[in-house]
This record gives structure tokens, C-alpha cells and sequence, in this order.
């Protein structure tokens, strides 16, 4: 845990210093410093990378990643909760100095954002009723399947998803659904 705490805050480190224009990059930093509080933006909703304990406090290993990154250049950290289709419009017009959190680097996300680096990668899963007899992921080829709205999983299913991420492994589409449905 250690060394991917390590990685991430590397990665989260150079976001720090690319969240605008590589030409303002510097200033970011500099006036982040100079107000001594990093405004951090995370999505509150999604355990275990960042969520609401039940003590109501902001938890997880994305949160923690914000606070490393604080300590190292000295500055505490402010959390804002934007809404997912706020953080992911991409103009911030300063109201925070960056986002950490799960984020697939996608060639249209790029037009937007910089992405550094990419400091972890997640496996998706399928899940069915019990009952079904779907026994693997070719079991669903024609049929209805559902996604999240506007994420990597609906982009997979839709055919839709590139990626836009140095070391970013090779995958290959293995789902051909009927019909995607999109669920909040």
C-alpha cells in the first residue's frame, strides 16, 4: 500500500503542477503556496477512492492522496464536492486547483484535461441476477445491458472507449450488447 501511495502522490504531484495550461502550470503551484490551502475537488460518492464516512468526513485512498500531497509542499488541504458533471466539464474557473480522484484518461477527456500519468487501474466487472444464465461476458452478446451514465463502463459498451494515457494497456472489445442502457 505503501509504494501505491507513493505512486499516486507522485502522480497526483504533477497533476498539481498541470491542472491548467503548461504555461501557467508555475503559477498554479506558486499562488497554492502563497495561499498556503490547496482546493482539492473529489467526488463524494465514490468509495473506496473517496466517500462520506460515518462520521460525515471525507475518507478513502483518493482523499488520502490530496492530504500526502499538502504535507509535501506544505500547504492544507480544502476539499470541495463538486458534482461529477461540474468536475468533468473542465472549467473550473478557479474554484478549486485540482481534481483527484477516478478519472479514465480518455482522448475526449484529454481535450479538456492534462493527465500526468495514470497511477492505478481498475478491472471492471459484470454483475447478473443470480438466476441468469449468463455464465460470461459472451453469454450477454445481443441482449439489453446497463452502465453507468458518462462512464469507462457505458464508453466500453458502447464501443466508444479510447484511451489517451502513456503505458495504458492494450484491451479489446468482448461485449456486443442489443441495446446500452445508461443509469445515474
Amino acid at each position: 500500500m505503501k509504494t501505491s501511495l507513493k505512486l499516486a502522490t507522485l502522480a497526483a504531484s504533477l497533476a498539481l503542477t498541470l491542472t491548467t495550461l503548461p504555461a501557467q502550470a508555475g503559477a498554479v503551484l506558486d499562488r497554492v503556496v502563497a495561499a498556503g490551502t490547496l482546493k482539492v475537488a473529489t467526488d463524494a460518492n465514490w468509495a473506496p477512492q473517496s466517500f462520506l464516512n460515518a462520521s460525515n468526513e471525507l475518507d478513502g485512498f483518493d482523499i488520502d492522496v490530496a492530504k500526502e500531497i499538502g504535507k509535501r509542499i506544505g500547504v492544507k488541504v480544502e476539499f470541495v464536492t463538486p458534482g461529477w458533471d461540474i468536475i468533468t466539464a473542465g472549467n473550473w474557473v478557479g474554484r478549486w486547483d485540482m481534481h483527484v480522484g477516478s478519472m479514465t484518461p480518455t482522448k475526449k477527456r484529454a481535450e479538456i484535461f492534462d493527465f500526468p500519468a495514470v497511477y492505478y487501474y481498475t478491472p471492471a466487472a459484470v454483475a447478473v441476477h443470480k438466476d441468469s444464465k449468463a455464465k460470461s461476458l459472451s453469454d450477454l452478446d445481443g441482449k439489453v445491458v446497463g452502465a453507468t451514465t458518462t462512464s469507462t463502463f457505458e464508453a466500453y459498451a458502447k464501443k466508444d472507449l479510447t484511451f489517451d494515457a502513456a503505458g495504458a494497456p492494450p484491451f479489446e472489445y468482448k461485449l456486443n450488447p442489443k441495446e446500452v442502457h445508461s443509469y445515474e
